[in-house]
């Protein structure tokens, strides 16, 4: 199975509230379509970002940190109601363009500890990917034991998803994760492509890593690449790409071939050690 993730920045103009980039969602549609066509044994499972939707609803009540005061249940209704609509959009594009997909509200089900994901209903997934669908995640509010509530990013559910189904031995565990954003990778202090990154280089990556440009209330790059640090230490055989989702029919070159020569890899140090040899 692969992962792929269709950036808030990609999807949306996070410079101003509520701006869905229609036509670049439509494209992304198609690309996914032409890809199944070749390939119709692919099992995908996509998830997208909220961008200027639910990061602006949520910026103005701090729905991240926590969830305390009735304003601040109010924002954490406003944040649930915006990431939908943005969801309902690539829903919409997605089935226009022929890949049935089938949208998950993880604030249905989902369950932290401290801004943790500790829970979350796998089985709707489970059962769309046997009935040949295509399941649809996106960054959520989520009731929360410490902090009330808080906001789990798309991310967050994909490293849970890949934790349960690994432990459960499940026929659909991931062995890629695509990453799309509007950025052509993981870029150095003078803008250059790193073509790969292992975990044993964060501190230095910590130190040109800048926060996403725009409103991003779920902490921008850095908090993409920890996480998937995170991934690729306790499943090495799991791929990471992170990609440039601006440039047309990459994304399906992606999911076509493994081997694709553009962006950033996530890997374990060891297979960073290998490829350096």
């Amino acid at each position: 199975m692969i992962i792929v993730k269709l950036g808030g920045s990609l999807i949306t103009d996070k410079g101003r509230p509520f701006a869905a980039r229609y036509e670049i969602i439509a494209r992304l549609a198609d690309e996914v379509r032409r890809a199944l066509e070749v390939a119709p044994a692919l099992k995908l499972l996509l998830g997208h970002g909220s961008g200027s939707f639910g990061h602006w609803a949520a910026a103005p009540y701090g729905t991240r940190q926590g969830v305390q005061t009735a304003a601040q249940w109010r924002g954490y209704a406003e944040v649930a109601a915006a990431a939908a609509r943005l969801n309902r959009i690539v829903t919409d594009a997605f089935l226009d363009a022929g890949v049935p997909v089938l949208s998950l509200q993880p604030s249905a089900s989902a369950h932290c500890h401290d801004g943790v994901l500790e829970h979350l209903d796998v089985q709707p997934i489970q059962a769309a990917l046997r009935h040949g669908l295509v399941p649809l995640v996106y960054g959520d509010v989520a009731f929360d034991d410490v902090r009330g509530g808080t906001i789990i990013s798309t991310e967050d559910i994909f490293v849970f998803l890949t934790y349960a189904f690994n432990e459960r031995g499940d026929m659909f565990r991931p062995t890629r994760i695509l990453l799309l954003g509007e950025v052509d990778g993981v870029l150095d202090a003078e803008g250059n492509v790193i073509p790969c990154i292992s975990p044993d280089e964060q501190p230095a990556l910590n130190a040109v890593l800048g926060r996403a440009q725009g409103v991003d209330v779920t902490g921008g790059m850095i908090d993409k690449v920890t996480r998937m640090f995170e991934l690729v230490e306790r499943y090495p055989e799991i791929r990471v790409h992170i990609l440039n989702g601006t440039y047309p029919g990459l994304l399906t070159r992606a999911l076509l071939d493994e081997s694709l020569e553009a962006g950033t890899r996530i890997v374990a140090a060891s297979r960073a050690i290998e490829r350096d040899e």
